[in-house]
């Protein structure tokens, strides 16, 4: 990484906004609706998220309610790629495959239309955040079940001290933004 691009991350970092003890105390809640506003870090950070898979032929983005959304839909115009939205459970109109997964204190689900990945399509996994990995854990295997090949995942913020990149075996994973420690400690 050439210092244009470490002075443009500083930039969308500075754009993160903390807010302590959202949800619920004790969470830092990473707040990038500052960044959303921005067109230009918008843009910047659309690319960052696009890069490594421009050259790896994406049928398919898909992209983790609600905030996966936003980045997953214009990766996946970048892409020239489809954009299928991977929702909480009970949201999707048509025939989905659900998935279940565990959370701090009990479970939650997230589903997909069957129709939405073909067997052997190539499929990049987009979010804001990972955290423990648990959600987009989830979704990778919604999109294996369907037969879609994980090429990779892509953040824009990674929090590194949750481990959340465990879960994911065997998948690349990209994050813009990496926090070492829930005091903010950053990485690259």
């Amino acid at each position: 990484m050439d210092s244009q691009d470490r002075n443009r991350i500083v930039r969308l970092r500075e754009l993160i906004r903390d807010v302590p003890n959202f949800p619920k105390p004790g969470i830092v809640f990473k707040d990038i609706t500052p960044l959303l506003a921005s067109p230009a870090a918008l843009a910047l950070s659309v690319e960052y998220l696009t890069q490594p898979f421009r050259h790896l032929h994406v049928d398919v983005v898909a992209g983790a309610e609600s905030r996966g959304f936003i980045f997953g839909a214009a990766v996946a115009m970048q892409l020239s790629a489809g954009f299928v939205p991977i929702r909480k459970s009970g949201r999707l109109p048509a025939e989905t495959h659900v998935e279940e997964y565990a959370l701090e204190y009990g479970t939650d689900r997230v589903e997909i239309h069957r129709d939405s990945i073909e067997p052997g399509d190539r499929v990049v996994m987009v979010d804001d955040l990972l955290a423990t990995g648990g959600t987009m854990a989830a979704c990778c295997r919604l999109v294996q079940a369907l037969g879609g090949e994980i090429v990779g995942v892509s953040v824009l913020i990674e929090l590194g001290f949750l481990n959340g990149r465990s879960q994911l075996p065997g998948i690349p994973l990209h994050a813009i933004l990496r926090y070492d420690s829930d005091a903010g400690t950053a990485g690259v």
